[in-house]
């Protein structure tokens, strides 16, 4: 470390220009990232769903399509017209329509009620079209523009591609409006916290370059998710600014004896642990999210454990060799502290801390089983509901009703079994119409003898496609109690089968999380219990730090049972690790001074004085992590993203509440045991008899 201290020391002006050079360098950089918006492509390799859509480019020439347009009071040959007009769109890959079932030919000289009406209201009725589209992936915000602007405002069109293209539409926006929210709220805190006018500036320079640089990095990951470009920076902000805090207090603690180098060495030698100490268990909270077979993990984990290295050397280098070319306009801009000396909060904290206790010791086992039994949401039909959006839906829902569309793929060859198949499809719940080879023509009729615009629709070199329209939800219980049932049926009749369409994926989507959800809690908490042993060589420090945490974020989750909300499944894993790997610095900071200040003081003043000496950091802290949380969520009009906030904000208080009044009183009832079962604990043994109840 002295060898580290003394280069930046000496070559604090190089530091200086090659951070802010490397700030610079990123900020084009991260324009260059490609920006995903398709949860499916997160879903792992080896989901039916994954394997149904790669067969189904492969072999029918083209995606599942994700987006649906009505056409009002259209007659057939204007659908038809319209149809080719949308083909020639830019963007769009395919457009299929009734004309794909029965073929152009026949539509254009058959008379409608001559032909089958099963088949055919799914896709005109009472003089209105509802066409399939497959949009382009990566073109859904241009695609879909230049859509609504063909159909104008007299029509209707929604689906995946709708959501995905308002989805764009908002990220970028969001996070700079956020960002403009957060910063001046941050400084504003504090200001109120420290006592320069320019420390404030200082901690954000040196977080906001590693913020950049980690953004700017990205470009060796080829591209990330909405949710990690829109949450990323700010928890990467907000979780880290407690160690430029560190050590330019530690710093100042340190003028007041040694001219300023000398002081800046000191600093750097004592806060790398305690800061090392609070980005490991940070690291390895958001570490936890890279074991999710589900890919958004490991893109949002993989971001945020690079952005908090980043972070710790930014804080480490940059801010030493900043503060350093800064200091003497530091002192110029002293002030008083603008909010009272919290050194007598102890008194009173212990006080409350005993029935809080209780209360939390009550409330733990309900609130764990309540977040357990939790309604997930999985899919992005409410992530980007703009006004449009909306009556689109509500149009095409009136007319055609709630038309959810699932594909079985099947081994082409038998097509006696294939209607057998297609016979019992039918009489599975909310399958309203079941359209294949065999039930639109005919088992009878070879394909070779039909046009091969029709069979193409159908049969693929390997695969029989059976199309099923339902009228279920998108998710929900129903919605995959129906998927299992389809695929129970299949697998009476096949050993190789595959289900593709939303809610298809969606049902895989649930089962890969389910597994993630217990995978990723587990890492976590052993990996931070692990690092706290490390930390403190006691067995029974790290269970009551964890359980701390544990128990806030069971309490947050479970406001959602309790208030029968679902929320998106997102919101639940990230939260889950990240208030764990954040919040536990404070849980950290409060258990460290009492062990320290135990080796002099019986336990129930070492606890008072604690408090004192740390509520302030604590609080000020969790206040700003809190804040970014509630920005996120007031700011964001995406529904995954301002839940996320919301958890995050309320968590985060919630951490520290149970930091503040239920820590101390577990502490101090448990100092028998930690003493018992921490290594070279240095306890205070009082010498009197009257103080021996205070141990």
């Amino acid at each position: 470390m002295n060898r580290l201290s003394d280069a930046v020391i000496k070559h604090r002006k190089f530091v200086l220009i090659l951070f802010l050079t490397l700030a610079v360098i990123s900020v084009p950089l991260f324009m260059m990232v490609t920006i995903n918006y398709d949860l499916v492509d997160y879903l792992p390799d080896d989901a039916q769903s994954t394997t149904g859509i790669e067969i189904m480019m492969d072999e029918f020439g083209g995606e599942l399509p994700n987006a649906r347009i009505l056409l009002n009071n259209v007659t057939i040959n204007e659908a038809l017209d319209a149809m080719d007009r949308i083909s020639a769109v830019d963007g769009v890959a395919d457009v299929s329509w009734l004309d794909d079932v029965v073929g152009r030919g026949t539509l254009k000289t058959t008379p409608i009620e001559f032909l089958d009406s099963s088949i055919v209201e799914n896709y005109y009725k009472d003089g209105c079209a509802l066409i399939s589209v497959t949009v382009e992936s990566g073109k859904e915000k241009t695609t879909v523009k230049a859509l609504l602007e063909l159909i104008g405002e007299d029509n209707a069109m929604t689906g995946d591609a709708v959501n995905t293209a308002g989805t764009q539409d908002m990220s970028v926006v969001e996070v700079l409006r956020a960002t403009a929210i957060l910063i001046p709220v941050i400084i504003l805190i504090l200001i109120l916290t420290t006592t320069s006018w320019l420390e404030p500036i200082l901690f954000l320079s040196a977080i906001g370059v590693a913020v950049l640089i980690n953004m700017g990095t990205n470009i060796f990951l080829g591209e990330i998710s909405f949710i990690t470009q829109t949450v990323s920076p700010i928890l990467q902000l907000a979780v880290s600014l407690d160690y430029a805090i560190f050590l330019l207090h530690s710093f100042y603690d340190y003028r007041k004896e040694h001219d300023a180098e000398t002081a800046m060495k000191l600093a750097m030698k004592q806060a790398v642990t305690s800061i090392s100490a609070s980005a490991a268990t940070t690291v390895f909270g958001f570490f936890a999210l890279i074991f999710m077979r589900f890919g958004i993990g490991a893109d949002l984990g993989l971001n945020l454990v690079k952005g908090v290295l980043i972070s710790f050397i930014s804080v480490m280098i940059f801010l030493p060799a900043l503060a350093l070319m800064s200091y003497k306009w530091i002192d110029k801009m002293q002030h008083k502290k603008l909010i009272p000396d919290l050194k007598n909060s102890g008194k009173w904290l212990m006080k409350i801390s005993t029935p809080f206790l209780i209360a939390a010791v009550l409330i733990a086992v309900p609130c764990y089983l309540a977040q357990s039994k939790i309604e997930f949401m999985y899919g992005m039909d409410e992530v980007a509901k703009a006004p449009r959006v909306e009556r689109d839906s509500q149009m095409i829902n009136e007319k055609f009703g709630n038309d959810n569309v699932l594909v079985l793929l099947v081994p082409k060859g038998d097509a006696g079994t294939e209607l057998e198949l297609c016979d019992d499809l039918k009489t599975v719940p909310h399958v309203k119409t079941v359209v294949s080879y065999v039930t639109s023509v005919g088992s009878a009729i070879p394909p070779q003898y039909l046009d091969q615009q029709i069979t193409d629709q159908f049969y693929s070199q390997n695969y029989s496609r059976i199309i099923l329209y339902t009228d279920m939800p998108t998710e929900g219980e129903e919605s995959f109690a129906t998927v299992r049932t389809v695929l129970d049926t299949a697998d009476h009749y096949y050993d190789t089968f595959y289900t593709t369409g939303q809610s298809a994926t969606l049902y895989d989507m649930k089962s890969v999380v389910s597994v993630d959800t217990r995978v990723v809690n587990l890492i976590a908490i052993i990996s931070i219990f692990l690092v706290l042993l490390i930390t403190y060589k006691s067995i029974s420090v790290p269970f009551l730090l964890v359980f701390t945490i544990e128990s806030a974020i069971w309490l947050n989750l479970s406001f959602a049972y309790f208030s029968d909300m679902s929320f998106s499944f997102i919101g639940y894993l990230i939260i889950s690790t990240v208030q764990l790997g954040s919040t536990v610095d404070y849980a950290i900071l409060l258990s460290d001074r009492y062990l320290g200040n135990r080796k002099e003081l019986p336990k129930k003043e070492a606890m008072k004085k604690a408090i004192g000496d740390n509520i302030l950091a604590i609080l000020t802290s969790g206040t700003i992590l809190a804040t970014a949380g509630f920005t996120l969520a007031l700011t964001s009009s995406n529904k995954i993203i301002s839940e996320l906030g919301t958890l995050l904000g309320r968590g985060t208080l919630l951490s520290m509440l149970m930091v503040a009044c239920v820590l101390p009183s577990l502490l101090v009832l448990f100092d028998g045991i930690i003493k018992k079962t921490t290594l070279q604990n240095g306890f205070h043994v009082s010498k009197h008899p009257t103080e021996s109840n205070k141990e």
